[in-house]
């Protein structure tokens, strides 16, 4: 770390990772009101405001616990919102009184998920939702009256993924996954039954499917890489069976557009190779695009719209810039600022990201992100953050997790390692069978060039990361044991074989995918490669410091998967950090917990890969729910007030 980056202010953990003062607006369809996600008393809240005075916001919600993250509007203007307990990922359907600030729970059912699937601007009195109350492995339609609470079923799930459906709500086509991984499209014939219509083959399956209809329903718009590597947006004509291609990027696949609020036809779609960008496709849509590129918002995208499709919601951000909300009128042109989302990063130290392509051994270019800290001109410690999924991916743009350790002095790099989502077939089943092998070689590889850069110090390397990044934590400090200074890994699985037997039961459409991915437990070969794979029967070649984190409410990565890790480690004697929040699920939402663990994390990286730390207040400790069931005599830790 040089000299300069020492002389920055540390940027405050609680800046970064506490509640934002504003978070996901929405505009209500008739253009009337705003609402967005705010704090009441330190626990996020919905607020609604008149369009032309957010000043006179009020607070119509009042959570108290873990706070409010996903909501929306009807056509009819009813306010809604889902939510989950403790991280159980049990999202329960609720409607606001925005008169008294009431709120009622539509879905009150014990061990039931609710999704809402379609909001209609024809069929305004009620929305679709898609529930597992019947059949805990698969969610049926159902029609939901916001006013009244009644649920009409719709559509009966014998087995399918999900469902096609057109503005009326009725069901057209349905998806379905084979056990050999083919990907097998139904639609609904004159007599009313399923019958297969066409299919994907395995290779194509994460790439390619059926989206949605135009508004009468003539047209299917699908994702297909078939005869390709990366997935074009096509048109069929369901009356002729013509197909066009209407959209295509030979280096990434297409996965999301805008459509006509009449038609439903796509006018415009987006590319995200190293950042993301908008495409026209009809050239009154290229006046909006041209206007708001030219306002020097950073990467911005359209948050929501109204009815009319007058005004529009963007959202916009740069690698040094957090979220800023706008209000774009589309007739006279004009933007006006609405929020900033973290105006207390205002005049903060905060540094660029660069994409970079790093090439692996084999020949896959792999496209990167990396944050170096302020006047990093030599090599030093570096943290490799890796992302979840694995079916996802890194991006452009601000990251507080890049911005917080690069702040810390640590360079920080994220890979796009294959079986990221996003570049084409070929990268994404590469993954196939490689998890703790050529995914992890990736990983290898983009050390090797940060150290072949002069920007990585090969004994100070730290690897972090969550969900499958957690994994690749583990993995990698199992198979190359002198690679990493350390590693954090967050609701990480340990044990493939045990992840497997305890996904939730509605990832049952999901799972033949997922032992594509990892191993197949029902035969000898796969059963083989899931042990091979897993971390907690190599934990004995683990010689570095490790931080596990974990939620005990976690349904995709259960609690289990970290306590085996914890636990061999112990065995062979070797120390380990284990932090668990019993009101978390997959990853950590309430911003206490988010913040102690970050704490906890920084005095971790500090001790072992020797960047800086803000010392942890005993206000951050006190508020978060973290219980330390191993290396507590490791962390220097506030003594935690009693109840």
């Amino acid at each position: 770390m040089t000299s300069t980056a020492t002389d920055v202010p540390l940027i405050a953990r609680a800046h970064l990772f506490g509640n934002p003062e504003r978070a996901s607006v929405h505009i209500s369809p008739d253009g009337q009101y705003l609402s967005w996600l705010a704090p009441l008393d330190g626990v996020l809240n919905i607020w609604v405001a008149p369009v032309d005075d957010p000043d006179q916001a009020r607070a119509v919600t009042s959570d108290t616990k873990r706070g409010i993250r996903i909501h929306g509007w009807t056509f009819e203007g009813q306010l809604f919102y889902q939510q989950d307990v403790d991280g159980n990922e049990d999202f329960h359907l609720y409607v606001v009184d925005l008169d008294t600030g009431t709120a009622r729970n539509l879905t009150p059912f014990k061990g039931v998920t609710v999704h809402v699937a379609r909001v209609s601007k024809v069929v305004r009195d009620r929305i679709l939702v898609a529930m597992n109350q019947r059949d805990p492995k698969y969610f049926d339609l159902h029609t939901l009256n916001l006013a009244t609470g009644e649920l009409v079923l719709v559509e009966q799930n014998p087995d399918f993924a999900g469902f096609i459906t057109d503005r009326l709500y009725r069901t057209h086509f349905a998806t379905r996954t084979a056990s050999d991984g083919t990907s097998e499209v139904f639609k609904r014939n004159a007599q009313g039954e399923w019958a297969l219509w066409t299919t994907f083959a395995t290779e194509d399956a994460r790439t390619s499917g059926p989206r949605h209809l135009n508004a009468d329903a003539s047209a299917l718009f699908m994702f297909d890489s078939r005869g390709r590597d990366t997935a074009a947006l096509t048109r069929i004509d369901l009356a002729s069976g013509a197909t066009e291609v209407v959209a295509a990027n030979s280096r990434v696949d297409l996965f999301s557009f805008m459509l006509d609020a009449d038609t439903l036809e796509p006018i415009a779609y987006s590319v995200n190779v190293e950042r993301p960008e908008y495409v026209a496709l009809t050239a009154k849509i290229q006046r909006d695009l041209d206007f708001l590129n030219s306002r020097q918002l950073g990467d911005w995208h359209v948050a929501a719209r109204t009815e009319d499709d007058r005004l529009w919601i963007i959202s916009a951000a740069s690698d040094t810039r957090p979220a800023t909300t706008y209000l774009y009128d589309r007739e006279p042109q004009t933007l006006r600022t609405l929020f900033e989302h973290r105006p207390e990063l205002a005049g903060a130290p905060l540094v660029p990201m660069q994409p970079v392509v790093i090439r692996s051994r084999d020949g896959f270019e792999l496209i990167s992100y990396l944050t170096r800290p302020a006047g990093a001109d030599q090599p030093g410690p570096l943290v490799l953050l890796v992302h979840g999924g694995p079916w996802g991916r890194d991006g452009f743009g601000f990251n507080a997790g890049h911005q917080w350790l690069a702040n810390r002095g640590y360079s920080v790099l994220s890979v796009n390692f294959r079986g990221s989502r996003g570049f084409g077939k070929t990268f994404v089943n590469a993954g196939d069978g490689e998890w703790g092998r050529r995914m992890d070689d990736d990983l290898l590889d983009a050390v090797a060039w940060a150290v072949d850069q002069q920007i990585a110090d090969p004994s100070r390397v730290a690897i972090m990361g969550g969900s499958y990044g957690g994994y690749a934590v583990l993995a990698g400090m199992t198979r190359n044991p002198e690679r990493y200074a350390c590693g954090v890994a967050v609701v990480g699985p340990s044990n493939l074989e045990t992840l497997l037997a305890s996904t939730p039961p509605y990832w049952e459409s999901f799972r033949t995918r997922l032992m594509q991915a990892i191993g197949d437990p029902t035969t000898e070969a796969g059963l083989a490669l899931l042990r091979e794979r897993s971390p907690v029967h190599q934990a004995d070649r683990i010689r570095r410091p490790l931080l596990i984190g974990q939620g005990a409410n976690d349904p995709r990565v259960k609690r289990a998967e970290s306590d085996q890790m914890a636990n061999a480690m112990k065995a062979n004697g070797i120390p380990v950090t284990y932090v668990l929040f019993p009101d978390e699920g997959h990853g950590f939402a309430r911003p206490e917990n988010r913040i102690s663990f970050n704490a906890i994390t920084e005095a971790f990286l500090e001790r072992h890969l020797g960047g800086r730390a803000e010392p942890m207040r005993e206000a951050e400790w006190n508020g978060s729910s973290a219980e330390i069931l191993e290396g507590a005599a490791l962390l220097d830790l506030p003594t935690r007030q009693k109840d």
